[in-house]
């Protein structure tokens, strides 16, 4: 019954989306032209009472695409290393790693009685780009993911807790990060994860959405 009701809150939650977190490292800032290096997602879920939780996390390394760009400032910046034995030996196509990720971000969005996922990014443009472009490269014909549509916890952490970087947004939530681990995939997106049900769960529980519910629910009655 408490599974019925949280798929039932989780459906109506964000229209029929499914929110999925996900942070990318890359050669670049051309979405069209630089390699995509690393991808992370998280899953979210739903309590009985509301509340959004992180789920799953789902993480690859990923060779270059034939053709790709690397920035050296690009690997300085994540601190990445190609030529790194274990990332050599663990790494996926691109294609392949796509694979891998939808396939259980499929999953969840039937699991959650959701119709599609919506994209969760710090920064969101710049990852929904990459993915984009990645989809595109790939030839994947059934994207989970909303086209255009995303959700930017940089622009909802200005205005919940007045900061747009993650680390400090992240602080400002109450949420240990570590600027040591920060720039991988994997531990962005689940720091990410948690700063977006932070904000959703502050957002219930000062009554917002219930408030937004009863005013739909109440028009709906109206015009019937």
């Amino acid at each position: 019954m408490s599974e019925a009701i949280a798929r039932d809150l989780m459906s109506r939650r964000f229209r029929s989306y499914l929110p999925v977190v996900v942070d990318l490292e890359t050669g670049g800032f051309d979405a069209t032209g630089d390699a995509l290096l690393e991808i992370a997602a998280v899953t979210l879920t739903m309590d009985p009472d509301g509340n959004l939780l992180p789920e799953a996390t789902y993480a690859h390394h990923i060779r270059p695409f034939e053709g790709a760009n690397v920035e050296q400032a690009a690997l300085d910046f994540t601190g990445i290393r190609l030529d790194d034995p274990l990332r050599q030996q663990v790494a996926m196509e691109e294609c392949q790693a796509l694979g891998d990720i939808f396939r259980p971000i499929r999953k969840s969005i039937k699991s959650h009685g959701c119709t599609r996922a919506i994209l969760v990014g710090h920064n969101a443009a710049f990852d929904h780009g990459f993915l984009n472009a990645a989809v595109n490269r790939c030839g994947i014909k059934r994207n989970p993911f909303h086209p255009f549509s995303s959700f930017d916890t940089a622009s909802l952490a200005g205005l919940v807790y007045g900061q747009t970087v993650l680390a400090r947004a992240c602080r400002a939530a109450g949420i240990e990060f570590d600027n040591k681990s920060a720039h991988s995939a994997r531990y962005d997106t689940e720091r990410t994860a948690e700063l977006f049900c932070a904000m959703v769960n502050r957002y219930k529980d000062l009554g917002g959405w219930r408030l937004a519910q009863q005013e739909q629910d109440m028009d709906t009655d109206s015009a019937e």
